[in-house]
């Protein structure tokens, strides 16, 4: 199935229910007085997150989506029934945009999570309930309200905790098939990723993380050239990012230096955070070059860049190196969780001497 990341729609919730204006008129019972009920709420419109759901494409197909309309008030104090929720399901990781306003909604990161996207409308009120001492006999009534109308655009964007980047044919595909389970298409030509995958990789047990993988990116793509920019907001909910380069490429005149300052630029250009996420070198390939021939490639390499972050050295096809990169992934990525979970307790411990001002009253004293 072609991954689909985007969807327009538009979500209208239920109308309340009017109130009605009625009195009781029963034999033997004179001046029966007001038995109007209240009208229904209107049913509200809910998104929930399904780990089963893997792209907005249905929401292409059907992108009119209504809730329950509330029931009107009866007489003999009859409330109207309440309009039907109605619940749209989408992938884990969906953002939600309203496409007047460009108002970030909200966000369903978690399996279940439910996000209300538009406000079913308030019951009418019935004559009853202006019934009082002095208004014995009320004819009026308070009709429904509308229901939210909302016009939406749903991004999806892929939950991954390490994504890949390098030109076409660095050989990401390949290295997300030797390291997980996914089958991504690989060939010998540039562009062979169209869209994401995603690949788990199991480095022991109840030990895992999982890679992204997004179509190569060339220069400028930040301003829409080849396809990898429509996927690069992929890599914003990424822990860390592996950087691919091709140390044996078939042009002689290829430049390993250039190609990852351009993606770099490209980065920058997108997003500035990109650029400020933890990034390592993997240089692939190794399996192609003679020891010596790439010892050298790589020292100059890494001399042209300055590089003073992690370097690794694979071979995405043979498997050489994949193991130890995944290892020192794992170890890094439950560091950084360790970190993220301490940091909000941190944040709130306050020195007890901050409270002290010297003078006042103490808690010892």
């Amino acid at each position: 199935m072609k991954f689909v990341d985007e969807a327009f729609i538009r979500v209208e919730a239920g109308d309340g229910g009017n109130g009605c204006v009625s009195f009781r008129r029963e034999k033997y019972i004179p001046k029966g007085g007001p038995d109007g009920g209240d009208g229904g709420d209107g049913g509200s419109v809910f998104l929930r997150a399904d780990n089963n759901v893997n792209t907005l494409v249905d929401l292409r197909f059907q992108r009119m989506h209504r809730a329950g309309r509330g029931e009107n008030g009866r007489g003999r104090q009859m409330t109207g029934r309440g309009g039907d929720d109605l619940t749209i399901t989408v992938p884990v990781g969906t953002r939600v945009i309203d496409r007047e306003t460009d108002e970030l909604i909200g966000e369903l990161l978690e399996p279940g999570q439910r996000l209300l996207v538009a406000q079913g409308g308030f019951h009418g009120i019935g004559n009853l309930r202006y019934k009082s001492s002095t208004n014995r006999a009320p004819r009026q009534s308070k009709p429904g309200t509308p229901g939210e109308r909302r016009d939406l655009f749903l991004e999806l964007i892929l939950l991954a905790d390490v994504g890949l980047l390098g030109f076409p044919n660095a050989g990401k595909s390949s290295f997300i098939r030797q390291v997980s389970s996914a089958q991504p298409k690989v060939a010998d030509y540039p562009f062979t990723t169209l869209y994401p995958n995603l690949g788990v990789v199991r480095v022991g047990r109840s030990r895992s993380f999982v890679v992204a993988d997004i179509p190569g990116l060339i220069e400028g793509a930040a301003e829409g050239a080849g396809l990898g920019v429509q996927f690069l907001k992929h890599l914003s909910r990424t822990r860390l990012l592996l950087h691919l380069v091709d140390m044996a490429p078939l042009d002689e005149a290829h430049d390993p230096a250039g190609e990852v300052r351009k993606i770099e630029r490209e980065l920058a250009a997108f997003d500035d955070a990109l650029m400020d996420k933890e990034r390592w070198l993997v240089l692939n390939k190794i399996d192609l070059l003679d020891p010596e021939v790439y010892q050298e490639r790589r020292t100059r390499l890494l001399q042209q860049l300055g590089w003073d972050a992690p370097v690794y050295d694979i071979s995405a096809l043979t498997g050489d190196g994949t193991r130890r990169l995944t290892g020192d992934l794992m170890s890094r990525l439950e560091t950084l969780k360790t970190d993220a979970a301490a940091a909000p307790l941190a944040s709130d411990e306050t020195d007890a001497s901050d409270l002290d001002d010297g003078g006042g009253w103490h808690p010892l004293d």
